[in-house]
């Protein structure tokens, strides 16, 4: 028993689901419509002899009532050549009672002898009699006597077999019907699901996600489930899409900012190969360029790999106070860019906002926003950060007085390597505000840039209230004080 489940769970796996749907769905119409012609069957059946039976019994009532005062024994004998409507005898009980001639026409067996005693109660039987098929009604006629009237059962048996006959085609027919239909629907039914195999196989051999499923048109809310599987699967392609096209501008964008400081570094690599021939402070300058390009490869690399994670790791949050954060960056910031003046100004409400976090990372957050208002800011030109409460959120502003942001540079701020025109020949890689904007978001934050009223670009980070995205599981780590 258990080979043979084994071989059909290995059939059924061997075969394909559109074939199995058929099967099942024509299995099923196919079981129903032959459950109906059998039930069909055996209601014509039990119709026919019912009938049969009603009339043996109408016969059985007017021979009684014709024949109340006695008679003969025999009361149609031309019953022999069955043309009467009914052959019918008296029975006694008592065997030495029978008459003798022409006698008996019906078979006469013990339970017709207890009927006729009045030990038994009337029943009908089945016999063969003159070559012929009878029903027979056996009942009470008088004291010590039992009537036998019997009827031909050939036209019922013929009508039950045309029957028979009928509903076994109108079964097959309704088999033959139920493959068809069950194909139909395994066909209509799946035609989704083909769709989005030969769509995940068309990816696969071509390795491009922009293909899509055509979805059948419909109110979004009342579309199936396959529909929405196949809607679900051109979103996933979507984001699959999204991401390989971010993978490769992330490569050619890498590649191509690479390409000049890995120069100069073989340059410089180079030219100290060739010691020998240069002057101490030629020698001292060129160790000089190739330290610092070093550490700008290093970083840019650094960088990169943050940014390819495309998502913040947060392993472990603290309750992490922002105006602590901010007052620390922005004395860094001062460090980094003696000549700019960085003003910070802190409403009281908001040097109390804390936020669930990983200190580092919106310290880098910050320190970028930072270094890149001074890059731009203006000799003696201040940079304004401002930290504002709002309910259970906090907005943190960076302002700084340079050129500002042109209007067509203003939607590829934060993506990766860009640079405006204006900032080409500042240096930098372009990745500073694209990873603000990565730890941003991966803290529940929105970074967002506009053109400052007056001149000069605006900065606007703001932490709603709850949670941020993906620091639900980690149990955020209360420093005592509640600072960083």
């Amino acid at each position: 028993m258990s080979g043979v489940r084994r071989l059909g769970a290995r059939w059924r796996r061997r075969r394909p689901v559109r074939t199995r749907l058929a099967l099942a769905a024509s299995a099923a119409v196919a079981l129903v419509a032959v459950g109906v012609c059998t039930a069909a069957f055996f209601v014509i059946r039990y119709e026919l002899l019912h009938q049969l039976d009603l009339n043996l019994t109408q016969s059985a009532t007017r021979l009684i009532q014709e024949n109340r005062g006695g008679g003969p024994q025999v009361l149609a004998g031309e019953c022999r050549y069955l043309s009467a409507p009914a052959c019918a005898q008296v029975v006694p009980a008592a065997p030495a009672a029978d008459p003798g001639e022409a006698y008996p026409l019906l078979p006469v067996s013990a339970p017709v002898r207890e009927v006729a005693a009045g030990d038994r109660a009337p029943y009908f039987s089945n016999i063969t009699r003159f070559g012929q098929p009878l029903r027979m009604l056996t009942t009470r006629f008088g004291d010590g006597r039992a009537l036998q009237v019997a009827l031909r059962s050939d036209p019922v048996e013929k009508g039950v077999r045309q029957a028979a006959a009928l509903l076994a085609a109108v079964g097959g027919a309704g088999v033959l019907l139920a493959a068809a239909l069950g194909y139909g629907v395994s066909r209509t039914g799946l035609a989704p699901v083909a769709r989005l195999t030969s769509t995940a196989e068309r990816i696969a051999a071509t390795r491009d996600p922009r293909h899509r499923i055509e979805l059948p048109p419909g109110l979004p809310g009342r579309q199936d489930e396959v529909t929405r599987l196949a809607a679900s699967f051109n979103t996933m392609l979507g984001e699959l899409e999204q991401s390989v096209t971010a993978q490769r501008r992330l490569v050619a964008d890498a590649s191509h900012e690479l390409r000049t400081p890995l120069t100069a570094l073989r340059t410089n690599a180079e030219l100290l190969a060739r010691a020998d021939r240069l002057t101490p402070a030629q020698r001292d300058r060129a160790a000089k360029a190739l330290g610092r390009q070093i550490r700008e490869v290093t970083g840019m690399v650094n960088d990169l790999i943050e940014l390819a994670r495309d998502e913040e790791p947060l392993p472990l949050l603290e309750e992490v106070r922002i105006a602590d954060l901010a007052g620390h960056a922005v004395t860094t910031a001062r460090t980094h860019w003696p000549e700019t003046r960085f003003l910070l100004e802190i409403a009281p409400p908001a040097a109390e906002v804390t936020r669930p976090g990983v200190p580092a990372r919106l310290s880098r957050l910050l320190t970028n926003l930072l270094d890149n208002a001074a890059k731009f800011s203006p000799p003696g030109a201040p940079v304004e950060i401002g930290l504002t409460a709002f309910g259970d959120g906090l907005e943190v502003t960076v302002r700084d007085h340079g050129p500002g942001i042109a209007a067509t540079d203003l939607p590829y701020v934060f993506d990766r390597f860009y640079r405006a025109d204006a900032a080409r020949a500042l240096p930098g890689s372009g990745l500073g505000l694209a990873m603000a904007r990565q730890i941003a978001r991966a803290h529940g934050a929105d970074l967002t840039a506009r053109a400052a009223p007056g001149g000069g670009a605006l900065f606007i980070l703001t932490f709603e209230g709850g949670d941020p995205p993906g620091g639900g599981a980690p149990r955020a780590r209360q420093k005592p004080g509640g600072s960083v």
